[in-house]
């Protein structure tokens, strides 16, 4: 906790001394009377340190959150478990202090970090290039958005209704902004409805498709069939995902994919309350030049010594506003520290398993919720990672705050954004969950306890 030492009764006689006036009310003799407070707001009264210490505390402890309860909600932000050592490693102080690397000749360790940050991006991308990150996933998404109708020269975004709402605003935000149409094609099971993509496509107007997989409702889009449908129409497919989740999932970039984008919450960041994070960009080579950001890279100095510098930044801080690529003008260092301590710490094996577990954690649950008889899926039949939507046969409302009366924290509510899903309950269940909790949820939300 940061201390506060106010300024003493000296201290405030020696400034107004120094600047020539006699009392602190002499500071307002500029504004009316009429105007001025006179007396003091009802405020408690004055605390120790240990007191206010003790106050904070029991505040704090009114929150219900994660550290507490089994936590079944999800929806884009993700409640997995971070190896002690991510934390450990990203309070160390270069780490913790570092700013944007302005001087590469002295920045080697930041920029080193971003590197091998954008190495694994692309790894499991199976992409060419990533920058050093964004502000979030929805930020990068827009910004892929934006990419695609530099390089097409078209000017009509397209988006899947089962992409996260809450992208879906940012993206209608960065097309008012930048002049661009936009349009949203239906899902169909869960699924973007293959049908209506081809009239949306069909008048050729289009620059991109944003497709998400592991979608909003935790549905797999099938990538490949969707990439043709778009690549024939002379579009670019833009993929919004999550590293997690590519642990498990084939990459988009082997898949068809132009762009690949996404929130980084899932990897080594905790959930906080909604954040921060850091959003991801990936592209391939042909489109690296119109990527937002900065790319940091590897080369050897004059003595033959490996070193890092900054390979590209068409940002708006180095060349001129009018050309440059975007405004987004800083990266989530230690966001992504702590996203590339993560995957170095469990590596491809261990990102497998943990997939391994949610989709098996995931199946066990659903199927449990079924077997009660108050719930069964919005989408049977159709693959999904750590999320899924269930019809419940009471409110959502209602069912939650029963899970919450009894100590867990239920799933998202669908129908308010999504009314054609009555009763539309998005369930998140990842590594952390044990059979316990699952058990506990099914108990309780089937009305068994």
């Amino acid at each position: 906790m940061s201390r506060y030492t106010p300024a003493t009764a000296e201290d405030r006689r020696r400034m107004l001394e120094y600047i020539g006036v006699g009392s602190i009310d002499d500071l307002y003799s500029g504004i009316p009377a009429g105007v001025r407070q006179k007396d003091l707001p009802d405020i408690p009264k004055a605390l120790s340190e240990p007191e206010v210490i003790r106050d904070l505390r029991e505040l704090a402890g009114a929150n219900r959150n994660i550290d507490d309860l089994p936590c079944f909600l999800g929806a884009g932000i993700y409640d997995h478990f971070i190896p002690a050592a991510v934390d450990s490693i990203i309070s160390r102080g270069e780490f913790t202090t570092c700013y944007t690397p302005y001087q590469p000749e002295v920045s080697q360790g930041t920029l080193q970090a971003i590197f091998q940050y954008q190495t694994m991006v692309c790894e499991l991308t199976g992409m060419e290039v990533s920058n050093a990150s964004m502000y979030d996933g929805a930020s990068a998404t827009a910004e892929a958005a934006v990419l695609a109708a530099s390089a097409t020269k078209r000017k009509k975004i397209l988006w899947g209704r089962n992409v996260n709402p809450q992208t879906k605003e940012v993206l209608r935000t960065y097309c008012w902004s930048r002049g661009l149409e936009h349009g949203e094609v239906p899902a169909a099971g869960g699924t973007i409805d293959r049908e209506a993509l081809d009239g949306a496509l069909s008048a050729g107007d289009a620059a991109a498709l944003v497709v998400q997989s592991p979608s909003f409702f935790g549905t797999v889009e099938d990538i490949k069939a969707l990439a043709e449908k778009v690549h024939g129409a002379g579009a670019l497919l833009i993929v919004v995902t999550d590293l997690l989740a590519l642990g498990t999932l084939e990459a988009p970039g082997a898949l068809g994919a132009d762009i690949v984008a996404g929130d980084g919450q899932t990897v080594g960041n905790p959930a906080s309350f909604g954040g921060p994070a850091f959003g991801f960009i990936a592209v391939n080579k042909p489109l690296m030049r119109k990527m937002p950001g900065r790319i940091c890279g590897q080369t050897v100095d004059s003595r033959g010594r490996r070193a890092f510098v900054l390979t590209l930044q068409a940002r708006e801080q180095h060349i001129r506003r009018e050309k440059a690529t975007s405004n987004i003008c800083s990266n989530q260092n230690l966001c992504i520290v702590a996203a590339s301590v993560y995957l170095s710490l469990l590596g491809p094996q261990g990102l497998a398993e943990v997939g391994g577990q949610i989709m098996a954690k995931t199946e066990y649950a659903l199927g449990r919720l079924e077997k009660s008889g108050k719930f069964r899926r919005a989408f049977p039949g159709v693959p999904c990672f750590r999320e899924a939507v269930l019809l419940s046969e009471r409110p959502v409302k209602e069912l939650n705050r029963r899970l919450l009366d009894a100590g867990i924290i239920g799933g998202y509510s669908l129908e308010p954004l999504y009314p054609e899903l009555e009763n539309g309950w998005l369930l998140a269940v990842t590594e952390n969950r044990t059979k316990q909790e699952i058990d506990r949820l099914v108990a309780v939300a089937g009305g068994d306890a």
